[in-house]
C-alpha cells in the first residue's frame, strides 16, 4: 500500500511532465488526431521491457554464470570465482593486456588500437593509443604508440576507422569533453599507422574550433563528426584532404548530443539524447552545399535507460531499422523502425535477465563496490548492414554478449564471454577507466531504475543487501568493464575491455555461421 500512497503523491507532476514530453514528441507533420498522437507517444515514454532475450544454451567446454542472465553474484566477486571469468560458446584465444586499454578502441584487419585513458596513460610504459598486431591471433603483440597531443589526452568514445579510406581519427578527451585537438592516421600498413595531419588538429598551436566527447565517421569516410555532450554541440570536420582538417558545420543539436549513427547514404544522423535520440537531415553537409543547414526531422524519446549511447543502421527485407544502445539505467538495446524518420517508433527490446525491473534488487546488490557502471549495455556491432544475421555487444560488467537477430522479432542469445576480473590489480591498470573510476563503489548508472522499482513496488530491499552494501568507495574491479564495440572477423571477434585490454574470442559450438558479405557495422 505504501508504494500506491506514493504513486499517488508523483501522479499530477508526473502527468503535467508527460504531458509536456509528449507535445515535445510530436513530428511537426502531426496528423489531425491529436489525442491519439499524444496517447501512443506517452506509452512509447514511459513503457519498460519486463522481458529478457531467452538464454544461451551453452555447449562444451563453457563455463557458465551462477546466477541469473547477465549477472556477476556477489558471492562469486567476493569469493574470487568471477577471477576465473564466465564464458558460453566462446573461448579466448589470445590477447594483449597492457595497462588496460581507455573506453572504446577500434579496428581494422588484423589489428586493434586501444583506446587511451587520461592521465593514466601517461604514466604507463604503453602511452598514447597502443597499436596491436593480432596477425597471429593466439599471439597479439604491440607494435607502435600514437603519441599526437589527441593521443596522450585520452580518447574517450572518438576512436573510429573508415575502412573504405583506410583512415584512423581521434580527438583528445582528458574528462568528459576536450576541445581542439583531433589526429589522422593512414592505416594501409594497419600496424604502422602514419599520421597525416602535423599541422591542423595535431600541431598544439593550431586547434580546431571543436568541442568533443565522441565521434565517428559518415560511412563514404570525407566527414568525421565530434559531439561534445552538453549542450549538444556537433562539429562536421571535412576530411576529403585528411592533412587539411577543417570544420565546414556546426551547431547545438539539442540539450545533450552523445554517439550516433548514421545512414548508408550519409544523409542521416540519428544523434543520441539524454533518453532516446533526434534524426538530423545531413544531406547538406554531405553534399557539401555552401553554408549547409541541418534540420530536426523526428525524434523519439524513452525513460526505459538513459545516456543513449550510439545506433546502428541496418534493414530487413529492405525495410530501415535502427539497433539503438543505451548505456545508463538498464535500458538495453532497442530496435527502431525508422520507415518514417519523421516519426521513429520502437519495434523491440533486447535486455538480459538482470536488466529487468523486477531483479534491480539484486543488480544492485551483486555490483555495490564495482564502481560507477553495472551490468549497462554500451556499444554492439552487427555483422552486416543488410539483414544482419547476429550483433555482438559490450555489456560492460557483463562482458561480452552475442545475439542471433536473424529474425528481429525472435532474438535469442547465442554466446557470451565475461573475462576474468583482475580483482585487486587497480593500481597497475593505469589505462583502465574501470580501474581509475573505482575510486567510486555506488553503480551511480543504476539508480534511475532502480528509483522507478521502488515506486512500482518490484524493489526488495532485502534482496538488494549484500555482504557488498557497504563498499561505497574504492571498488574492487571484481568483473571487468566491456564497453568498445565488439569486430567481426568470420567466426572470431576483436573485443578490448577495460581491464584485460585487447582479445581474440572464437565462437563455438556451431551457434554462428558468418554471411559471406560480413562487415562490422558500427553506425559511425
Amino acid at each position: 500500500m505504501r508504494s500506491l500512497a506514493s504513486l499517488r503523491r508523483f501522479k499530477p507532476l508526473a502527468l503535467v511532465t508527460v504531458g509536456l514530453a509528449a507535445v515535445l514528441m510530436l513530428p511537426t507533420s502531426a496528423s489531425a488526431d491529436l489525442q491519439s498522437d499524444i496517447q501512443n507517444a506517452v506509452q512509447e515514454f514511459l513503457d519498460v521491457g519486463r522481458t529478457s532475450v531467452p538464454r544461451a544454451d551453452c555447449g562444451p567446454g563453457s563455463l557458465p554464470e551462477n546466477g541469473m542472465q547477465g549477472d556477476v553474484t556477489a558471492a562469486d566477486r567476493d569469493s574470487g570465482r568471477s577471477t576465473q571469468g564466465y564464458r558460453c560458446n566462446m573461448s579466448f584465444v589470445g590477447g594483449f593486456a597492457g595497462r588496460g586499454a581507455g573506453i572504446t578502441s577500434t579496428s581494422f584487419e588484423h589489428c586493434s588500437y586501444m583506446g587511451s585513458f587520461f592521465p593514466g596513460d601517461l604514466i604507463s610504459e604503453g602511452r598514447g593509443v597502443q597499436v596491436v598486431d593480432a596477425s597471429d591471433p593466439a599471439n597479439p603483440r604491440p607494435t607502435a604508440n600514437l603519441t599526437e597531443p589527441a593521443m596522450l589526452a585520452g580518447t574517450w568514445e572518438s576512436l573510429k576507422v573508415n575502412t573504405a579510406r583506410k583512415l584512423l581519427v581521434g580527438t583528445g578527451v582528458p574528462v568528459g569533453t576536450g576541445v581542439g585537438y583531433l589526429s589522422v592516421y593512414d592505416i594501409s600498413d594497419c600496424a604502422h599507422p602514419r599520421l597525416l595531419n602535423p599541422g591542423p588538429g595535431t600541431n598544439m598551436l593550431m586547434p580546431l574550433p571543436i568541442t568533443t566527447h565522441e565521434g565517428g565517421f559518415s560511412p563514404d569516410g570525407n566527414t568525421y563528426w565530434a559531439s561534445g555532450i552538453a549542450p549538444g554541440f556537433v562539429s562536421a570536420i571535412d576530411l576529403s584532404d585528411p592533412a587539411n582538417p577543417h570544420v565546414v558545420w556546426q551547431g547545438l543539436t539539442g540539450i545533450e548530443a552523445h554517439g550516433f549513427g548514421i545512414s548508408a547514404d550519409g544523409n542521416r544522423m540519428y544523434i543520441s539524447a539524454l533518453g532516446g535520440f533526434t534524426v538530423l537531415d545531413i544531406s547538406a553537409v554531405q553534399r557539401r552545399d555552401p553554408n549547409p543547414q541541418v534540420s530536426h526531422i523526428g525524434r523519439v524519446f524513452w525513460t526505459d535507460g538513459w545516456a543513449t549511447q550510439h545506433s546502428i543502421p541496418v534493414t530487413y527485407n529492405g525495410k530501415p531499422y535502427l539497433y539503438t544502445v543505451d548505456e545508463g539505467g538498464s535500458g538495453g538495446v532497442k530496435l527502431i523502425d525508422i520507415s518514417d524518420d519523421t516519426n521513429p517508433k520502437v519495434a523491440t527490446k533486447i535486455k538480459l535477465e538482470i536488466n529487468l525491473p523486477q531483479n534491480l534488487d539484486s543488480n544492485i546488490g551483486s555490483s555495490m563496490g564495482g564502481s560507477a557502471f553495472a551490468y549497462e549495455s554500451h556499444y554492439c556491432t552487427a555483422d552486416r548492414r543488410d539483414n544482419p544475421t547476429a550483433l555482438a555487444c559490450g555489456w560492460i560488467s557483463s562482458g561480452i554478449r552475442v545475439f542471433d537477430v536473424r529474425d528481429p522479432f525472435n532474438i535469442h542469445e547465442i554466446a557470451y564471454f565475461n573475462p576474468p576480473a583482475r580483482t585487486g590489480q587497480n593500481l597497475s591498470l593505469w589505462n583502465s577507466p574501470h580501474a581509475l573510476a573505482s575510486i567510486i563503489g555506488v553503480p551511480l548508472m543504476s539508480a534511475p531504475p532502480a528509483i522507478r522499482a521502488v515506486l512500482e513496488g518490484q524493489f526488495n530491499p532485502s534482496d538488494a543487501l549484500t555482504p557488498r552494501t557497504g563498499r561505497l568507495a574504492f571498488g574492487d574491479v571484481s568483473t571487468d568493464w566491456c564497453l568498445s564495440p565488439p569486430e567481426w572477423r568470420g567466426s572470431q571477434l576483436y573485443v578490448t575491455c577495460s581491464d584485460n585490454g585487447f582479445m581474440v574470442l572464437q565462437l563455438e559450438n556451431d551457434v554462428y555461421s558468418p554471411p559471406a558479405d560480413q562487415e562490422s557495422i558500427v553506425g559511425s
